[in-house]
Order: structure tokens, then C-alpha cells, then sequence
């Protein structure tokens, strides 16, 4: 069974966020796995250990993307492949990429996390299977694969549903799927001399016209600062009305009471 997970790197989930001339400073930042993807690759993992599966992640973007990949190289992954996306600036141009590589690469899994914690799109592995005509199950929380077939349970509002697919097939994580492990020192040590291999557009046989970005940001900004709270007093009825007033005054609807 050939295993691939689709992994991003992001910012620390502690990290703060600090604009400089309308981007994102990236200076002195920590990077992780995305922690979604940290799902799916333990759930790559698992898989490997419990039916001998050959273990695969890719991620798009620049050098410095090693860093994790290496990351997941020593919680357990096989071997590493990182495609060239400095100049690719959207999700449409990343699944395009990835869906070119993945094209020329046998699997039979592919596992990517729900979204991404920094953009939120949740879109790239959703393409990816569209691209290939792939069925997809998003958000599991439970997959257990049985010969050609696979069957994972997925969260719906309010409840959770039992899916069964055949392979080969995609799958994002949700939090729940698994408990992600620390890379030991052993497997750290194994990861630095683990297959990390690159590979460029050209290389795939995309243009520069084939990932040229669909979608432009024309504006960031950081959120206004929250203002100072309202304490209310008086008695419950007494409170009540204040709250009244405040949420009408907030919807522009002051004195419709």
C-alpha cells in the first residue's frame, strides 16, 4: 500500500502575527507542521505499522519547507518530496502542482489535513481530488482500510456519519482522527538520511501559464483592537433592558423597543 499525505507548513500556533508594509513578517517566526496535517500523518504512520504501507509526503513551497518534512520524516514517513512553490500564490495553482506530481506517482491513500490554520481555505486537497476524479471523504475522525476498501466516519453538524469508499481515495483529518506522536530521538537521527527529493514545475511539465494565480490580495490588515467591556448593573430585569438597548443600538435599531 503507497501511503501520500499532503502537508503544509505554517506559522507556530503561538506565534504572533505582525505586519510590515502590508505582509506578513516572517522574520524570527517558528514553523510547524500545519497541525491538521499532523493527523494525517499520523495516520500515515499507523498505516505503516499496521499493514506495512510505504509512507510518502509532499508539501509545495520554498527551502525552507525541508524543515518540516524532515519533521515528518522523523515521526515516520519513508521519504519526503518538496515541489518548488515560491511563485505559486493561490490554492487553485498549489492543487495544480500537486495533482501534476501525484498524476506521475502510484497511491492508493492520500491523506491531507482538514485545512490550514494560516490561510483557513480548505481547499487545495479537495482540488487535488477533483483534479484526478478521486472520491473524497472530508473530516474524518475514524479510517480503517480493508483490502481496496476504506471506511471512516466523518463529522456532520451534530452528528458524526459512516462512509465507505473504494480506493484509491482521498481523506482530510480532523482533530479527533488520531494523537499525533513526538519524533524521537532515534527517528530523528533516521530522518537526515531519509530521501528529501525536489522538484520543480518543469520538472511536473507546468508553465508558468498554468499556475498563474486566479485569485489576487488586494488588502491585509490585522483586526481592530477590541474595545473595553460594558458592566451591567441593577437587577436581572434591570440588566436585561441594558443588554436590550446595547444589541439594538449595535443593529442601528435604538428605540425600536
Amino acid at each position: 500500500m503507497n501511503v501520500i499525505v499532503l502537508m503544509k507548513q505554517t506559522f507556530d500556533t503561538e506565534e504572533r502575527i505582525r505586519l510590515v508594509d502590508g505582509q506578513i513578517a516572517e522574520d524570527g517566526v517558528k514553523w510547524i507542521i500545519n497541525p491538521y496535517d499532523e493527523y494525517a500523518v499520523e495516520e500515515a504512520v499507523r498505516l505503516k505499522e499496521q499493514q506495512g504501507a510505504s509512507v510518502t509526503v509532499v508539501s509545495v513551497g520554498n527551502e525552507d519547507v525541508a524543515q518540516a518534512l524532515r519533521t515528518a520524516l522523523a515521526m515516520g514517513a519513508d521519504e519526503a518530496v518538496l515541489i518548488d512553490g515560491k511563485d505559486l500564490h493561490d490554492e487553485r495553482a498549489i492543487a495544480k502542482a500537486l495533482s501534476a506530481y501525484l498524476a506521475k506517482t502510484p497511491f492508493d491513500v492520500l491523506l491531507a489535513g482538514n485545512f490550514s490554520i494560516d490561510n483557513g481555505a480548505g481547499q487545495v486537497a479537495i482540488r487535488v481530488a477533483h483534479q484526478l476524479g478521486l472520491p473524497h471523504v472530508a473530516a474524518i475522525t475514524k479510517l480503517a482500510i480493508d483490502g481496496g476498501k476504506a471506511t471512516c466516519v466523518r463529522e456532520v453538524d451534530g452528528d458524526v456519519q459512516t462512509v465507505e469508499v473504494q480506493l484509491p481515495a482521498l481523506f482530510t483529518a480532523q482533530q479527533g482522527l488520531n494523537e499525533p506522536r513526538y519524533p524521537s530521538l532515534p527517528g530523528i537521527m533516521k530522518a537526515k538520511k531519509k530521501p528529501l527529493t525536489n522538484v520543480t514545475l518543469g520538472d511536473l511539465g507546468l508553465s508558468a501559464d498554468d499556475v498563474a494565480p486566479r485569485v489576487a490580495r488586494i488588502d491585509l490588515s490585522l483586526p481592530p483592537k477590541r474595545q473595553a467591556g460594558q458592566r451591567l448593573s441593577g437587577d436581572v430585569e434591570a440588566q436585561a433592558e441594558q443588554l436590550a438597548d446595547i444589541i439594538l443600538q449595535a443593529t442601528g435599531q435604538a428605540g425600536a423597543r
